[in-house]
């Protein structure tokens, strides 16, 4: 597995880096053990002190750590702001609230008294993507140091260097060496760490193949496991939406991150009485992107992460017309160097199609026309994915009631999906099981010891 930094934006290959030996691998993981042992006996506010640390070196050096997003990922240098500054707000958070998440619980049983304690299990590992680089290690590493886990990180091979910032940033911050370890580990290896006794608890953050994979390997060593995988949100936009401020958020909600977001908008679903003027002013937004420098504040529309995923949506794209679905404007590359992609808009989409069951991780909007929000509903519902939503409506209360009805982990009234330390963050379906994030994300590998004193003279 190549761990290299290749410039989307050019494609220049800046830089390689080896993956670690097995016995480094070895190393690492009784440093990482013995890490533990004395990590958990650490008070709480020893832990939010390194955490509060990093998030101030985060914010210190934003723009270093932004440029590093950039130049391996692609990402518009605005957003990857963005991201350190999110980053930096989750480490915080869980700083400040890690141990009044962890409190003991009082139980009033018949007899005697009884305590559910928090404790932490061990060492994790964890697999994660890179189009967030930092905030997806953020919402893994943070609370789980919190409680007092150490972990240990497979990052995505195509951002070597912003994973090895994050190792340096916490080491900087005073973190103890075991406590947050990366390694350029190849998908064998990986799978060996996961039968490794000494690693407790396995968490990805990636697709439905490689999820599948992971949880499997992880289900046959009996270790709790959480997984964020691929999403296709539906954006539904009922008759009574107020258009102009939708279309802006349907095109901040596909085109974030250059659509490379699980929770990013992907099936635009319309009632059919607006559907003509909201298509007209969806597509002239989508047109007035402007491709260039990802380091530029001037460019709108950036590449994707690499060629490898630009061609994997050509071939999304291509697949589906194929089938029958019609493209309403772009579905090529752009024509200048790097991995960039038009915007694109597909429609007539039948099920069964590319375009009906896939998820398009890039620059390409599903849209849908239905009769009412009844239909909307229902095909809003009709996918195996279940990370996402967002129902568009002047009626809050009517918002509420269908948001209700969406078979996601989450749904947002008039905001297309996202994310923020205090809203926990996770999927239903082929979308995953797990939360992170809010005081649920800090919960998922951690022991709930029940600890009750009984009367010796109580009845059996």
């Amino acid at each position: 597995m190549a761990y290299e930094s290749i410039n989307p934006y050019n494609g220049e290959r800046i830089k390689h880096f080896a993956e670690h030996t097995d016995a480094e691998v070895e190393t690492a993981v009784a440093q990482a053990q013995a890490c533990f042992v004395q990590w958990r006996r650490t008070t709480f506010a020893d832990r939010a002190a390194v955490l509060s640390k990093v998030a101030l070196i985060l914010r210190s050096r934003a723009e270093e750590f932004a440029g590093l997003i950039t130049l391996e990922m692609g990402k518009l240098i605005a957003e990857s702001r963005g991201e350190v500054a999110l980053s930096a707000d989750i480490i915080d958070y869980y700083a400040r609230h890690g141990e009044e998440f962890l409190a003991p619980q009082t139980i009033a049983p018949h007899s005697g008294e009884a305590t559910i304690e928090s404790s932490p299990i061990g060492v994790l590992f964890g697999i994660e993507p890179w189009n967030f680089p930092y905030y997806q290690l953020a919402r893994f590493v943070a609370p789980n140091l919190m409680v007092g886990n150490v972990v240990m990180v497979k990052h995505a091979p195509s951002v070597p260097q912003c994973a090895l910032a994050f190792v340096a940033l916490f080491k900087e911050a005073g973190a103890p060496e075991g406590a947050y370890t990366n390694l350029f580990l190849s998908n064998e290896q990986a799978e060996h760490l996961i039968d490794d006794p000494r690693i407790k608890g396995v968490a990805l953050t990636g697709s439905e193949r490689a999820g599948s994979v992971v949880a499997a390997q992880a289900g046959k060593n009996l270790k709790k496991s959480t997984m964020e995988l691929g999403g296709s949100d539906a954006f539904i936009v009922l008759e009574d939406a107020e258009l102009d401020k939708t279309v802006e958020w349907a095109v901040w909600g596909r085109m974030n991150n250059t659509g490379q977001c699980c929770v990013a908008a992907k099936r635009f679903i319309v009632v059919d009485k607006i559907a003509d003027q909201f298509i007209k002013k969806f597509q002239a937004a989508l047109e007035a992107l402007t491709p260039g420098d990802p380091m530029n504040a001037a460019t709108t529309l950036g590449p994707l992460c690499s060629e490898a995923a630009l061609l994997n949506l050509l071939d999304q794209v291509k697949r589906s017309v194929g089938k029958g679905a019609r493209l309403m404007m772009g579905g090529g590359r752009v024509n200048r160097t790097g991995a960039f992609m038009q915007p694109s808009i597909l429609t007539d989409i039948k099920k069964g199609t590319p375009a009906y069951l896939e998820e398009f991780f890039g620059p390409v909007a599903l849209f849908f026309r239905v009769a009412n929000e009844e239909e909307a509903i229902a095909l809003a519902n009709d996918s195996t994915y279940g990370l996402g939503g967002s129902v568009f409506t002047a009626d809050i209360e009517r918002g509420k009631r269908v948001a209700s009805r969406i078979e996601t982990g989450m749904v947002f009234v008039n905001h297309p999906t996202w994310t923020a330390p205090e809203l926990p963050f996770g999927g239903i379906k082929h979308s995953g099981y797990g939360h992170e994030l809010s005081s649920s994300g800090i919960q998922e590998f951690v022991n709930k010891k029940l600890v009750c004193v009984v009367p010796i003279n109580a009845a059996a």
